[in-house]
Protein backbone atom coordinates (compact mmCIF):
# COMPACT_ATOMS: atom_id res chain seq x y z
CA UNK A 1 0.00 0.00 0.00
CA UNK A 2 2.90 2.48 0.81
CA UNK A 3 4.68 1.81 -2.39
CA UNK A 4 1.20 2.31 -4.67
CA UNK A 5 0.97 6.01 -2.62
CA UNK A 6 4.57 6.67 -2.83
CA UNK A 7 4.20 5.32 -6.68
CA UNK A 8 1.26 7.87 -6.60
CA UNK A 9 3.51 10.74 -5.08
CA UNK A 10 5.83 10.35 -7.65
CA UNK A 11 3.82 9.78 -10.75
CA UNK A 12 2.06 13.38 -9.42
CA UNK A 13 5.18 15.21 -8.79
CA UNK A 14 6.62 14.31 -12.32
CA UNK A 15 3.27 15.62 -14.19
CA UNK A 16 3.92 18.83 -12.02
CA UNK A 17 7.92 19.00 -12.75
CA UNK A 18 6.69 18.82 -16.61
CA UNK A 19 3.92 21.31 -16.86
CA UNK A 20 3.95 24.30 -19.04
CA UNK A 21 2.16 26.49 -17.05
CA UNK A 22 3.79 27.53 -13.12
CA UNK A 23 2.03 26.00 -10.00
CA UNK A 24 3.04 26.29 -6.75
CA UNK A 25 1.56 25.42 -3.09
CA UNK A 26 1.17 26.99 0.38
CA UNK A 27 0.75 25.65 3.66
CA UNK A 28 -2.34 27.16 5.55
CA UNK A 29 0.57 29.98 7.00
CA UNK A 30 0.42 31.42 3.29
CA UNK A 31 4.02 29.81 3.22
CA UNK A 32 4.88 28.45 -0.18
CA UNK A 33 6.12 24.65 -0.30
CA UNK A 34 6.37 23.88 -3.73
CA UNK A 35 7.46 25.63 -6.94
CA UNK A 36 7.59 23.64 -10.01
CA UNK A 37 9.93 24.72 -13.05
CA UNK A 38 7.56 26.46 -15.08
CA UNK A 39 7.48 29.06 -12.28
CA UNK A 40 11.16 29.07 -12.14
CA UNK A 41 10.68 30.25 -16.03
CA UNK A 42 7.95 32.36 -15.65
CA UNK A 43 8.71 34.72 -11.88
CA UNK A 44 12.85 34.51 -12.01
CA UNK A 45 12.68 32.76 -8.78
CA UNK A 46 14.40 29.61 -8.48
CA UNK A 47 12.55 27.49 -6.17
CA UNK A 48 15.08 27.55 -3.42
CA UNK A 49 14.50 31.29 -3.13
CA UNK A 50 10.62 30.66 -3.66
CA UNK A 51 9.80 28.33 -0.61
CA UNK A 52 9.32 29.10 2.78
CA UNK A 53 7.95 33.02 1.36
CA UNK A 54 4.70 34.29 0.86
CA UNK A 55 3.16 34.44 -2.82
CA UNK A 56 3.14 38.66 -2.48
CA UNK A 57 6.75 37.68 -3.83
CA UNK A 58 4.86 37.92 -7.04
CA UNK A 59 3.28 41.32 -6.64
CA UNK A 60 0.54 40.51 -8.04
CA UNK A 61 -1.15 43.28 -10.15
CA UNK A 62 -4.92 42.01 -9.01
CA UNK A 63 -5.81 39.75 -6.06
CA UNK A 64 -9.06 40.57 -4.98
CA UNK A 65 -8.87 44.42 -5.72
CA UNK A 66 -6.38 45.07 -2.88
CA UNK A 67 -2.93 44.87 -1.94
CA UNK A 68 -1.49 41.68 -0.88
CA UNK A 69 -1.71 41.54 3.18
CA UNK A 70 1.16 39.84 5.09
CA UNK A 71 -1.06 37.74 7.01
CA UNK A 72 -2.49 34.67 5.13
CA UNK A 73 -5.77 34.45 7.15
CA UNK A 74 -6.64 38.14 5.70
CA UNK A 75 -6.32 37.27 2.26
CA UNK A 76 -9.87 37.08 0.26
CA UNK A 77 -8.47 33.37 -0.69
CA UNK A 78 -9.33 31.94 2.54
CA UNK A 79 -12.99 34.08 2.44
CA UNK A 80 -14.05 32.92 -1.08
CA UNK A 81 -12.07 29.24 -1.04
CA UNK A 82 -11.59 29.72 -5.02
CA UNK A 83 -10.08 32.49 -7.21
CA UNK A 84 -11.26 32.15 -10.70
CA UNK A 85 -8.74 33.19 -13.51
CA UNK A 86 -8.13 36.26 -14.45
CA UNK A 87 -5.70 37.96 -16.51
CA UNK A 88 -3.22 40.41 -14.80
CA UNK A 89 0.41 41.00 -14.37
CA UNK A 90 3.30 39.46 -12.00
CA UNK A 91 7.04 41.10 -11.42
CA UNK A 92 9.74 39.34 -12.70
CA UNK A 93 12.64 38.96 -10.36
CA UNK A 94 14.60 40.97 -12.81
CA UNK A 95 11.90 43.60 -12.40
CA UNK A 96 9.58 43.75 -15.84
CA UNK A 97 6.26 43.07 -15.88
CA UNK A 98 4.76 39.27 -16.65
CA UNK A 99 1.45 39.14 -18.33
CA UNK A 100 -0.53 35.88 -17.11
CA UNK A 101 -3.61 34.48 -16.17
CA UNK A 102 -3.94 32.85 -12.40
CA UNK A 103 -6.21 30.82 -10.52
CA UNK A 104 -6.20 29.69 -7.23
CA UNK A 105 -8.12 27.42 -4.89
CA UNK A 106 -7.99 26.39 -1.07
CA UNK A 107 -7.12 22.88 -0.26
CA UNK A 108 -9.33 21.03 2.41
CA UNK A 109 -8.83 17.86 4.06
CA UNK A 110 -12.14 15.36 4.25
CA UNK A 111 -12.85 17.42 8.01
CA UNK A 112 -13.31 20.97 5.90
CA UNK A 113 -9.47 21.95 8.02
CA UNK A 114 -7.87 24.15 5.21
CA UNK A 115 -4.38 22.15 4.14
CA UNK A 116 -3.27 24.80 1.92
CA UNK A 117 -3.63 26.78 -1.08
CA UNK A 118 -2.81 25.85 -5.27
CA UNK A 119 -2.39 28.20 -7.62
CA UNK A 120 -1.62 28.33 -11.29
CA UNK A 121 0.10 30.64 -13.78
CA UNK A 122 -0.26 30.37 -17.21
CA UNK A 123 2.54 33.05 -19.04
CA UNK A 124 0.64 35.16 -21.54
CA UNK A 125 4.03 37.08 -22.92
CA UNK A 126 4.14 34.96 -26.32
CA UNK A 127 0.28 35.73 -27.04
CA UNK A 128 0.72 39.39 -25.86
CA UNK A 129 3.51 39.96 -28.38
CA UNK A 130 1.62 37.98 -31.34
CA UNK A 131 -1.36 40.47 -30.49
CA UNK A 132 1.04 43.44 -30.55
CA UNK A 133 2.68 42.23 -33.69
CA UNK A 134 -1.27 41.37 -35.29
CA UNK A 135 -2.13 45.41 -34.45
CA UNK A 136 1.34 46.81 -36.05
CA UNK A 137 0.68 44.46 -38.74
CA UNK A 138 -3.03 46.07 -39.65
CA UNK A 139 -1.62 49.43 -38.70
CA UNK A 140 0.51 49.43 -41.40
CA UNK A 141 -2.06 47.89 -43.77
CA UNK A 142 -3.61 51.00 -43.10
CA UNK A 143 -0.84 52.79 -44.35
CA UNK A 144 -0.43 50.75 -47.03
CA UNK A 145 -4.35 52.12 -47.98
CA UNK A 146 -4.00 55.80 -47.25
CA UNK A 147 -5.97 57.77 -49.60
CA UNK A 148 -2.06 59.64 -50.46
CA UNK A 149 -0.50 56.26 -51.16
CA UNK A 150 -2.39 56.12 -54.56
CA UNK A 151 0.32 57.84 -56.64
CA UNK A 152 -0.87 60.82 -59.09
CA UNK A 153 -1.87 64.44 -59.88
CA UNK A 154 -3.22 64.29 -63.27
CA UNK A 155 -6.64 65.44 -63.77
CA UNK A 156 -8.04 61.43 -64.43
CA UNK A 157 -6.34 60.96 -61.03
CA UNK A 158 -8.22 63.32 -59.54
CA UNK A 159 -10.99 62.10 -60.74
CA UNK A 160 -10.44 58.97 -59.00
CA UNK A 161 -9.10 60.31 -55.57
CA UNK A 162 -12.57 62.34 -55.61
CA UNK A 163 -14.84 59.21 -56.43
CA UNK A 164 -12.78 57.01 -53.79
CA UNK A 165 -13.75 59.67 -50.81
CA UNK A 166 -17.56 60.00 -52.12
CA UNK A 167 -17.58 55.89 -52.17
CA UNK A 168 -15.99 55.86 -48.65
CA UNK A 169 -18.47 57.76 -47.22
CA UNK A 170 -21.31 55.79 -48.99
CA UNK A 171 -22.30 51.68 -47.92
CA UNK A 172 -23.51 51.69 -51.72
CA UNK A 173 -22.17 49.07 -53.61
CA UNK A 174 -19.04 49.95 -56.11
CA UNK A 175 -17.22 48.77 -59.35
CA UNK A 176 -14.08 49.25 -59.62
CA UNK A 177 -13.44 49.21 -63.52
CA UNK A 178 -9.81 49.00 -64.72
CA UNK A 179 -7.39 47.35 -67.17
CA UNK A 180 -4.88 44.56 -65.41
CA UNK A 181 -2.31 46.79 -63.06
CA UNK A 182 -3.91 49.98 -62.92
CA UNK A 183 -4.12 49.80 -59.58
CA UNK A 184 -7.87 48.92 -58.65
CA UNK A 185 -7.26 46.85 -55.17
CA UNK A 186 -5.72 49.59 -54.18
CA UNK A 187 -8.51 52.06 -54.51
CA UNK A 188 -10.87 49.23 -53.11
CA UNK A 189 -8.73 49.73 -49.89
CA UNK A 190 -8.87 52.94 -49.97
CA UNK A 191 -12.40 52.98 -49.75
CA UNK A 192 -12.60 51.01 -47.14
CA UNK A 193 -9.88 52.23 -45.24
CA UNK A 194 -11.09 55.76 -44.98
CA UNK A 195 -14.83 54.27 -44.54
CA UNK A 196 -16.65 53.53 -40.98
CA UNK A 197 -16.00 50.05 -41.74
CA UNK A 198 -12.52 50.28 -41.04
CA UNK A 199 -11.65 48.66 -37.71
CA UNK A 200 -12.96 45.74 -39.35
CA UNK A 201 -11.94 43.73 -41.69
CA UNK A 202 -11.39 43.60 -45.94
CA UNK A 203 -11.39 40.74 -47.04
CA UNK A 204 -10.57 39.99 -50.68
CA UNK A 205 -11.25 36.88 -53.07
CA UNK A 206 -10.42 36.61 -56.36
CA UNK A 207 -12.82 34.96 -58.80
CA UNK A 208 -10.64 33.74 -61.27
CA UNK A 209 -8.76 31.80 -59.45
CA UNK A 210 -10.99 28.66 -57.97
CA UNK A 211 -13.43 26.32 -60.05
CA UNK A 212 -17.26 27.17 -59.31
CA UNK A 213 -16.95 24.78 -56.84
CA UNK A 214 -14.29 26.17 -54.64
CA UNK A 215 -15.25 29.58 -55.28
CA UNK A 216 -18.95 28.64 -53.81
CA UNK A 217 -17.59 27.30 -51.08
CA UNK A 218 -14.61 29.56 -50.64
CA UNK A 219 -17.17 32.59 -50.63
CA UNK A 220 -20.15 30.59 -48.92
CA UNK A 221 -18.36 28.30 -46.14
CA UNK A 222 -19.94 24.43 -46.28
CA UNK A 223 -20.76 22.41 -43.47
CA UNK A 224 -19.42 19.30 -42.83
CA UNK A 225 -20.00 16.59 -45.09
CA UNK A 226 -21.25 19.05 -47.67
CA UNK A 227 -18.94 16.98 -50.50
CA UNK A 228 -16.08 14.55 -50.28
CA UNK A 229 -13.38 16.23 -48.30
CA UNK A 230 -15.62 18.56 -46.23
CA UNK A 231 -14.48 17.06 -42.72
CA UNK A 232 -15.44 19.93 -40.70
CA UNK A 233 -17.80 23.29 -40.50
CA UNK A 234 -16.01 26.13 -42.73
CA UNK A 235 -17.20 29.83 -42.58
CA UNK A 236 -17.23 31.71 -45.71
CA UNK A 237 -15.46 34.30 -46.31
CA UNK A 238 -18.84 36.43 -46.47
CA UNK A 239 -18.90 36.06 -42.82
CA UNK A 240 -15.46 36.61 -42.51
CA UNK A 241 -16.33 40.27 -43.33
CA UNK A 242 -19.00 40.56 -41.48
CA UNK A 243 -19.46 44.64 -40.77
CA UNK A 244 -16.89 45.19 -42.76
CA UNK A 245 -15.86 45.24 -46.64
CA UNK A 246 -15.64 41.60 -48.85
CA UNK A 247 -14.01 42.56 -52.54
CA UNK A 248 -14.05 40.54 -55.14
CA UNK A 249 -11.46 40.67 -57.49
CA UNK A 250 -12.09 39.66 -61.34
CA UNK A 251 -16.04 39.79 -61.22
CA UNK A 252 -16.32 39.64 -64.59
CA UNK A 253 -14.69 35.22 -64.31
CA UNK A 254 -18.10 34.17 -62.55
CA UNK A 255 -19.70 31.56 -64.30
CA UNK A 256 -23.94 32.11 -64.68
CA UNK A 257 -24.74 29.48 -61.25
CA UNK A 258 -22.10 32.36 -59.20
CA UNK A 259 -23.85 34.88 -61.03
CA UNK A 260 -27.09 33.71 -59.16
CA UNK A 261 -25.56 33.05 -55.95
CA UNK A 262 -24.09 36.56 -56.17
CA UNK A 263 -27.00 38.49 -57.04
CA UNK A 264 -28.97 36.21 -54.41
CA UNK A 265 -26.50 37.71 -51.58
CA UNK A 266 -26.60 40.84 -52.82
CA UNK A 267 -30.21 41.36 -53.04
CA UNK A 268 -31.26 39.57 -49.44
CA UNK A 269 -28.38 40.25 -47.91
CA UNK A 270 -28.41 36.72 -46.33
CA UNK A 271 -26.14 33.68 -47.53
CA UNK A 272 -26.66 29.97 -47.08
CA UNK A 273 -23.38 27.65 -46.41
CA UNK A 274 -22.82 24.70 -48.97
CA UNK A 275 -24.63 21.66 -47.72
CA UNK A 276 -27.35 23.13 -45.28
CA UNK A 277 -30.70 25.52 -45.30
CA UNK A 278 -30.24 27.59 -42.97
CA UNK A 279 -30.19 31.47 -43.74
CA UNK A 280 -27.24 33.87 -42.29
CA UNK A 281 -27.75 37.69 -42.31
CA UNK A 282 -24.74 39.54 -43.61
CA UNK A 283 -23.86 43.26 -42.97
CA UNK A 284 -20.80 44.00 -45.46
CA UNK A 285 -20.01 46.07 -48.02
CA UNK A 286 -19.04 44.98 -51.39
CA UNK A 287 -16.71 46.29 -53.46
CA UNK A 288 -16.58 43.90 -57.31
CA UNK A 289 -13.14 45.00 -59.97
CA UNK A 290 -12.73 43.85 -63.06
CA UNK A 291 -10.48 44.54 -66.22
CA UNK A 292 -13.63 43.64 -68.65
CA UNK A 293 -16.38 45.98 -69.98
CA UNK A 294 -19.49 44.17 -67.98
CA UNK A 295 -21.83 45.85 -70.42
CA UNK A 296 -20.34 44.46 -73.16
CA UNK A 297 -20.69 41.06 -71.79
CA UNK A 298 -24.20 41.83 -70.66
CA UNK A 299 -24.97 42.37 -74.32
CA UNK A 300 -23.02 38.78 -75.44
CA UNK A 301 -25.30 37.32 -72.54
CA UNK A 302 -22.54 36.21 -70.76
CA UNK A 303 -23.21 38.26 -67.18
CA UNK A 304 -26.55 39.10 -65.91
CA UNK A 305 -28.02 42.46 -66.39
CA UNK A 306 -29.58 42.30 -63.02
CA UNK A 307 -26.24 41.65 -61.10
CA UNK A 308 -24.87 44.38 -63.29
CA UNK A 309 -26.67 46.74 -62.09
CA UNK A 310 -26.83 45.82 -58.88
CA UNK A 311 -22.69 46.20 -58.76
CA UNK A 312 -22.40 49.40 -60.38
CA UNK A 313 -24.42 51.44 -57.90
CA UNK A 314 -21.07 53.53 -57.48
CA UNK A 315 -18.77 52.99 -60.48
CA UNK A 316 -15.24 53.94 -60.21
CA UNK A 317 -13.22 54.19 -63.74
CA UNK A 318 -9.18 54.00 -62.88
CA UNK A 319 -7.27 54.62 -65.70
CA UNK A 320 -4.55 53.17 -67.64
CA UNK A 321 -0.73 54.48 -67.31
CA UNK A 322 -0.66 55.51 -71.03
CA UNK A 323 -3.86 57.94 -70.21
CA UNK A 324 -2.07 59.33 -67.15
CA UNK A 325 1.61 59.98 -68.39
CA UNK A 326 2.02 62.60 -66.20
CA UNK A 327 2.01 60.93 -63.72
CA UNK A 328 5.01 58.43 -64.45
CA UNK A 329 7.67 60.52 -63.04
CA UNK A 330 6.36 60.71 -59.83
CA UNK A 331 5.29 56.63 -59.95
CA UNK A 332 8.95 56.27 -60.71
CA UNK A 333 10.47 58.34 -58.00
CA UNK A 334 8.65 56.22 -55.24
CA UNK A 335 9.15 53.01 -56.85
CA UNK A 336 12.79 54.17 -56.67
CA UNK A 337 12.66 54.87 -53.03
CA UNK A 338 10.80 51.97 -52.46
CA UNK A 339 14.12 49.81 -54.19
CA UNK A 340 16.33 52.32 -52.23
CA UNK A 341 14.94 51.24 -49.03
CA UNK A 342 14.24 47.66 -49.90
CA UNK A 343 18.39 47.30 -51.72
CA UNK A 344 19.50 49.75 -49.16
CA UNK A 345 20.94 51.55 -52.74
CA UNK A 346 21.47 55.16 -53.32
CA UNK A 347 20.19 55.47 -56.67
CA UNK A 348 18.61 58.91 -57.21
CA UNK A 349 18.31 59.67 -60.83
CA UNK A 350 17.13 58.20 -63.67
CA UNK A 351 18.95 59.36 -67.29
CA UNK A 352 16.68 61.67 -69.73
CA UNK A 353 17.00 58.84 -72.21
CA UNK A 354 15.50 56.12 -69.93
CA UNK A 355 12.77 58.50 -68.66
CA UNK A 356 12.22 59.06 -72.37
CA UNK A 357 11.90 55.28 -73.42
CA UNK A 358 9.88 55.03 -69.75
CA UNK A 359 7.00 58.67 -71.28
CA UNK A 360 7.00 56.48 -74.61
CA UNK A 361 6.29 53.06 -73.64
CA UNK A 362 2.45 51.86 -73.92
CA UNK A 363 2.75 49.99 -71.01
CA UNK A 364 -0.26 47.46 -71.39
CA UNK A 365 0.93 45.66 -67.54
CA UNK A 366 0.12 49.49 -66.45
CA UNK A 367 1.56 50.28 -62.65
CA UNK A 368 2.31 46.71 -61.60
CA UNK A 369 4.29 46.94 -65.06
CA UNK A 370 6.13 50.05 -64.59
CA UNK A 371 6.78 48.59 -60.62
CA UNK A 372 8.29 45.82 -62.37
CA UNK A 373 10.39 47.53 -64.34
CA UNK A 374 12.14 49.31 -62.13
CA UNK A 375 12.60 46.67 -59.49
CA UNK A 376 14.63 45.07 -63.18
CA UNK A 377 16.50 48.14 -63.19
CA UNK A 378 17.80 48.26 -59.62
CA UNK A 379 19.11 44.59 -60.48
CA UNK A 380 21.46 45.85 -63.04
CA UNK A 381 22.22 49.44 -62.05
CA UNK A 382 25.39 50.06 -60.24
CA UNK A 383 25.65 53.69 -60.18
CA UNK A 384 23.58 56.17 -59.00
CA UNK A 385 21.66 56.61 -62.16
CA UNK A 386 19.38 54.46 -64.01
CA UNK A 387 20.26 54.33 -67.68
CA UNK A 388 18.51 52.88 -70.44
CA UNK A 389 20.14 49.46 -70.51
CA UNK A 390 19.02 49.04 -67.24
CA UNK A 391 15.35 48.92 -68.37
CA UNK A 392 13.75 45.41 -69.37
CA UNK A 393 14.47 44.71 -72.95
CA UNK A 394 10.75 45.41 -74.39
CA UNK A 395 10.94 48.65 -73.46
CA UNK A 396 14.12 49.37 -75.20
CA UNK A 397 12.96 48.06 -77.90
CA UNK A 398 9.90 49.59 -77.89
CA UNK A 399 9.43 52.28 -80.76
CA UNK A 400 5.71 53.05 -80.64
CA UNK A 401 3.88 55.76 -78.48
CA UNK A 402 0.52 55.28 -77.52
CA UNK A 403 -1.94 57.67 -78.27
CA UNK A 404 -3.90 59.25 -75.30
CA UNK A 405 -7.09 58.86 -77.13
CA UNK A 406 -6.49 55.14 -77.74
CA UNK A 407 -9.69 53.26 -76.55
CA UNK A 408 -8.97 51.07 -73.68
CA UNK A 409 -10.62 48.05 -74.74
CA UNK A 410 -8.43 48.39 -78.09
CA UNK A 411 -7.44 44.66 -79.37
CA UNK A 412 -4.69 44.14 -81.28
CA UNK A 413 -5.40 40.53 -81.15
CA UNK A 414 -8.29 41.39 -83.02
CA UNK A 415 -6.31 43.30 -85.94
CA UNK A 416 -3.83 40.50 -86.15
CA UNK A 417 -6.08 37.60 -86.76
CA UNK A 418 -7.46 39.19 -89.99
CA UNK A 419 -10.62 39.89 -87.52
CA UNK A 420 -11.64 35.99 -86.78
CA UNK A 421 -11.45 37.17 -82.87
CA UNK A 422 -12.74 39.63 -80.90
CA UNK A 423 -11.47 40.77 -77.71
CA UNK A 424 -13.40 38.64 -74.92
CA UNK A 425 -13.61 35.57 -76.70
CA UNK A 426 -11.45 32.30 -76.19
CA UNK A 427 -8.29 31.94 -78.39
CA UNK A 428 -7.73 28.83 -80.00
CA UNK A 429 -4.17 26.93 -79.59
CA UNK A 430 -2.39 28.21 -82.54
CA UNK A 431 -4.03 32.18 -82.43
CA UNK A 432 -2.71 31.86 -78.65
CA UNK A 433 0.68 30.74 -79.33
CA UNK A 434 0.68 33.59 -81.96
CA UNK A 435 -0.29 36.34 -79.74
CA UNK A 436 2.05 35.37 -77.39
CA UNK A 437 4.88 35.68 -79.63
CA UNK A 438 3.84 38.93 -80.88
CA UNK A 439 4.16 39.88 -77.42
CA UNK A 440 7.57 38.84 -76.19
CA UNK A 441 5.35 35.89 -73.80
CA UNK A 442 4.35 39.15 -71.86
CA UNK A 443 1.00 37.27 -70.45
CA UNK A 444 -0.77 40.78 -69.35
CA UNK A 445 -0.24 42.27 -72.61
CA UNK A 446 -1.93 38.89 -74.04
CA UNK A 447 -4.72 39.37 -71.35
CA UNK A 448 -5.53 43.11 -72.31
CA UNK A 449 -5.75 42.40 -76.06
CA UNK A 450 -7.95 39.48 -75.37
CA UNK A 451 -10.10 41.14 -72.62
CA UNK A 452 -9.30 38.95 -70.37
CA UNK A 453 -7.35 38.63 -67.31
CA UNK A 454 -4.08 36.91 -67.10
CA UNK A 455 -5.02 34.20 -64.86
CA UNK A 456 -7.73 32.95 -67.71
CA UNK A 457 -4.21 33.07 -69.95
CA UNK A 458 -2.23 31.06 -67.75
CA UNK A 459 -5.34 28.86 -67.31
CA UNK A 460 -5.17 28.87 -70.95
CA UNK A 461 -1.57 27.90 -71.56
CA UNK A 462 -2.00 25.12 -69.04
CA UNK A 463 -5.25 23.56 -70.33
CA UNK A 464 -3.34 23.71 -73.94
CA UNK A 465 0.12 22.58 -73.11
CA UNK A 466 1.69 25.61 -73.78
CA UNK A 467 5.18 26.18 -71.63
CA UNK A 468 4.93 29.52 -70.09
CA UNK A 469 8.04 30.47 -71.49
CA UNK A 470 10.31 30.42 -74.54
CA UNK A 471 13.48 28.17 -74.64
Amino acid sequence: MKNQEFWNVNFLNQIIETMADGLFTLDSKGRITSWNPAMERISGYRADEAMGKGCNVLQCSRCFGKECPTDIAKCGIMEQRVSHAKECHVTHKQGHEVPVIKSARVITDDQGEIMGIVESITDLTEMHWLKKKAEEAERRLGEKHRLDNIIGKSPVMKNVFEAVTAAANSRATVLIRGESGTGKELVAGAIHYHSDQSDHAMVTVNCSALSEHLLESELFGHVKGAFTGAHRDRTGRFEEADKGTIFLDEIGELTPYMQVKLLRALQEREIERVGESKKRKIDIRIIAATHQDLYQLVQQGRFREDLFYRLKVFPVTVPPLRRRREDIPLLVRYFMDKGNNREKKTIGHVAPDAMKKLMEYPWPGNVRELENAIEHAFVLCRSGQIETEHLPVEIINSSRTYSREEPQNSSVFRENQGGQKTAGTTPTKEELEKLLGLCNWNKAEVARRIGKSRTSVWKYMKKMNIPMKTA
